[in-house]
Formats: C-alpha cells, sequence, structure tokens
C-alpha cells in the first residue's frame, strides 16, 4: 500500500486544517487508518484512527473535540480535520495504514504496516 498525505501548510493560529491521504495499492487490505504527528525533537504521537470499513473511530484525549477523522472508500482518501490550530500542533503529520485485525485499535506506531511521507503543518501566533 502506498500513501500520500497532503493538505499541510502555514496556518495562523486558531484557523482550521484539512489533511488527505489518498492510498493505493492493496487498498482493500486496509483495516485501520491512523495519524499520527511528529513535533521536533519529539516523539511521534498518535491523533485518531479509523476502521477502513465501519468507520468506527478512536481520538486521542488530548485532541478530542478539535479534530475529526473520516475516509471515503470509493476514492481511497482518508482525512483529518483540525480546528482552533495552535502553534503547540506545528508537527509533522503523518497518516499510516494497518493490514490486520491483529491489533485491532492500535495506538501506537509499530501497529501500523505502510506510513505516508508526512506533511508539515506549522501553526503561527
Amino acid at each position: 500500500v502506498q500513501l500520500q498525505a497532503s493538505g499541510g501548510g502555514l496556518a495562523q493560529a486558531g484557523e482550521s486544517l484539512r489533511l488527505s491521504c489518498k492510498a493505493s495499492g492493496r487498498t482493500s487490505s486496509i483495516y485501520n487508518m491512523g495519524w499520527f504527528r511528529q513535533a521536533p525533537g519529539k516523539e511521534r504521537d498518535f491523533l485518531a484512527l479509523i476502521r477502513w470499513s465501519s468507520g468506527e473511530i478512536v481520538i486521542e484525549n488530548s485532541v478530542k473535540g478539535r479534530l475529526t477523522i473520516s475516509r471515503d472508500n470509493a476514492k481511497n482518501m482518508g482525512s483529518l480535520q483540525m480546528i482552533s490550530l495552535q502553534p503547540y500542533d506545528t508537527a509533522v503529520y503523518y497518516c499510516a495504514v494497518s493490514l490486520n485485525s491483529t491489533r485491532p485499535w492500535p495506538q501506537a506506531a509499530d501497529g501500523y504496516d505502510y506510513w505516508g511521507q508526512g506533511t508539515l503543518v506549522t501553526v503561527s501566533s
């Protein structure tokens, strides 16, 4: 599976941003799509995941209320929208997919099999 993330860029504090992740290849094997972010000098942190078939979601508590995750199966596209962006949201944002149900709700990076290249989001005050 190949993943292409897009939608990053520069935002002002308080603005919103929508990230997209286009999947190609063995898309019929996708079980979950997850989103992570990694700020400079920090670990890669889980944000949210969506079950590809059913649309069930898990959202990390610290971003709950500011984040919406969705997917469009027909387009093999996942999306992540964040509102009320703040400078501490500055990071490289990654999408990833898992292909099996061994770990049904993976919230760690090692629970995913394929990763996109990341898209940089920079939020200025």
